[in-house]
């Protein structure tokens, strides 16, 4: 965590450090480099007695260890005799050498005090600089690794409200008891009365779990504390519970407080099923986090909030009263948490006057507050790329279909009989989806590749749902073959492309749960055939349960009486219809793409009312040519990938 005390200025600190380790440097020169002798020549002795005898040595100072001197050309010259050698002073006198004594050097007593000191003077560093990075906090010391890597939140950072969580209304109602009680702890202890010690908060990604902790600190005005749970964890034994304990230490000192610890299922996994001693270390991190959340020492006034996506792991001891006494669902917001989500993000975004963030909001259905973000992100991206001063709303469709759908793939190429059978396909979608009462409105029908479909035909509801019934369940069915009716129709059997595997794999998936898992089969009956196999959010499979031949048998079946009664019910509206398949496949040739109302508009009077409409009547699509009346403009494909039906 970090301390409140000044740690000093770092610069200066760095300043110090480089100085002795350049002071150690001179020194060291000095030492062992400040013998030299000025560039003079260094001869041998043999060699200096030659020059000698042949006169050419103009001077000499012979000392114990060391004869220096100049030569009669100038250059200096420098050589070590012989110990011992009685004759070199006569054969100096003999050549007419200049020789005199030299004077033996007298020892610099600073120099040797320091020379002798040095090395217990760096001993003595070395120690004092390993005992301050041991006795440093947070854990950023070199022997730090217990210390806890929380970190103190404070408005530096932003002060997050209430104000600025939206779309989660009844999870922050849930919250505000905490922040009441940060505010006035005297009120609730008056009536003997306590807060809970630990709240838990469980959603999917993305739904505000940290922005809504953070809103919590922000009201009461207290320290927020923030920790992964992945950062208890460590290679050696004990570390994770040594930073557990300092953690809550440094809460203490710092009480009120909230203690924010994210993914708290890195640490917090069900203890006893790890082999061998594995999970030793992570056992011990959770033993000591039960421990502080409550032992026998109290914590007052430290609240821990918690987050997750998977609280069907935790460990039982974690979740009983005392210690996380309550836990906060965040759902993924509604309608309505939708629209204020965006009313929060958008006050950062100039908008045109045609936004209406409600139309946004019932196109989002299954956005999280982190996805509704990206998606103002992203039309705001787009509009900068347009050159534009406002955020309009067809930046946001835009952007809306890039999220869901992906980017355009206009770079690739597609024939024209492709291209054909492409609008041919989601046609038949949006046909049968008209003629189907349970069928959600048509929001948008395309031919323009996006991610792996060649086109798309997105359907949007009225409001949100949180079940589905029998007859739209058989509409979704139905509408889910249109595309593959329409190909069969139009271009023969022998014609039917691949692109309706996107629709045949969705189709039998929910003909599937329809029969195993919902009870919606007569002969079957409401049993359930398959166990699902998944963890909170719904990741993971299914597995059908141990079932006699016969009834395996029949649940297949019946599966595909339910798909080949919804191949009947597409072939029975488009064949009654088929003229006005050939009109929606040429517009969508024409245009690429349609609204719901164009859709609507077209099949009721036979054309379109629009800016970039041509003169004259719409005529219905070319079949069996290779060219097509009013084609649109060139855009990308060349692969058959399944076509999206968007349901």
């Amino acid at each position: 965590m970090q301390d409140d005390q000044p740690n000093g200025n770092p610069w200066l600190k760095s300043l110090l450090v480089w100085g002795g380790v350049f002071l150690a440097l001179f020194l060291a020169v000095s030492m062992f480099g400040g013998r030299g002798d000025g560039g003079a020549t260094q001869m041998a002795y043999s060699d200096f007695r030659g020059h000698v005898a042949q006169g050419e040595v103009a001077d000499a100072a012979v000392g114990d260890t060391r004869i220096t001197g100049h030569l009669k050309t100038g250059e200096t010259y420098t050589t070590v005799p012989i110990p011992g050698d009685t004759s070199l002073t006569p054969l100096l006198m003999a050549n007419g050498v200049k020789a005199s004594g030299k004077a033996a050097e007298e020892p610099n007593m600073l120099m040797y005090i320091l020379v002798q000191a040095l090395p217990f003077v760096l001993i003595l560093g070395v120690a004092f600089f390993a005992l301050k990075q041991v006795q440093k906090g947070g854990g950023g010391g070199a022997m730090g690794f217990g210390k806890s890597k929380a970190k103190l939140l404070t408005e530096k950072q932003g002060r997050v409200t209430f104000a600025d969580v939206a779309g989660i209304d009844e999870a922050r109602d849930e919250l505000e008891e905490i922040v009441d009680f940060l505010r006035e702890p005297a009120r609730f202890a008056k009536l003997g009365g306590q807060i809970p010690k630990g709240a838990l908060l469980v959603g999917s990604p993305g739904t505000g779990k940290t922005l809504l902790a953070r809103a919590i600190a922000g009201e009461a005005g207290v320290p927020f504390f923030t920790i992964s749970g992945s950062d208890f964890v460590e290679m050696f034994v004990g570390v994770g519970a040594s930073r557990v304990r300092d953690m809550f230490e440094q809460a203490k000192k710092n009480a009120p407080c909230i203690v924010f610890i994210d993914e708290i299922d890195a640490v917090g996994r069900s203890r006893g099923h790890g082999l061998g001693n594995s999970n030793d270390e992570r056992e011990q991190t959770l033993n000591q986090l039960l421990v502080e959340m409550d032992g026998f020492e109290a914590n007052e006034g430290i609240i821990i909030i918690a987050a997750t996506n998977r609280p069907d792991v935790l460990d039982p001891a974690l979740l009983r009263p005392g210690r996380f006494d309550r836990q906060v669902v965040v759902n993924i917001p509604d309608i309505d948490g939708r629209e204020q989500i965006l009313a929060v993000h958008m006050k950062k975004v100039p908008l045109a006057p045609d936004v209406v963030a409600r139309t946004i909001a019932r196109g989002t259905p299954g956005f999280s507050g982190a996805d509704l973000a990206n998606l103002v992100n992203e039309a705001a991206l787009l509009a900068a790329r347009r050159n534009k001063r406002l955020v309009a709303m067809q930046e946001f469709e835009d952007a809306k279909d890039k999220v869901m759908m992906g980017a355009e793939r206009r770079s690739m190429v597609m024939t024209e009989e492709e291209k054909k059978m492409t609008a041919y396909h989601e046609a038949g979608h949006a046909l049968v989806s008209m003629h189907e009462a349970a069928s959600d409105p048509i929001h948008k029908a395309t031919i323009i590749p996006r991610g792996r479909a060649l086109g798309m035909v997105m359907r949007l509801p009225e409001r949100d749902s949180y079940s589905y019934h029998r007859d739209k369940m058989l509409a979704n069915l139905s509408v889910s073959m249109g595309g593959r009716v329409a190909e069969e129709l139009v271009f023969g059997y022998d014609k039917v492309s691949s692109g309706a595997s996107g629709d045949i794999q969705y189709a039998t998936s929910l003909a599937r749960n329809m029969v195993t898992k919902w009870g919606m089969s007569d002969r079957l009956g409401p049993l359930q055939y398959e166990d699902q196999q998944e963890g909170y959010l719904g990741m993971g499979g299914s597995q059908r349960l141990m079932m006699s031949d016969e009834t395996n048998k029949l649940i297949d079946s019946e599966i595909r009486t339910l798909v080949d009664t919804a191949h009947t019910r597409a072939t029975e509206v488009l064949g009654r219809e088929v003229d006005k398949l050939h009109l929606l496949a040429g517009a969508l040739l024409e245009y690429e793409t349609l609204t719901g109302e164009d859709i609507r508009e077209l099949l009721d009077t036979g054309k379109l009312d629009r800016p970039d409409a041509p003169t004259g009547p719409l005529r219905p699509a070319a079949i069996g040519g290779s060219t097509v009346p009013r084609a649109g403009k060139r855009f990308a494909a060349s692969v058959a990938a399944p076509s999206a039906l968007g349901v």
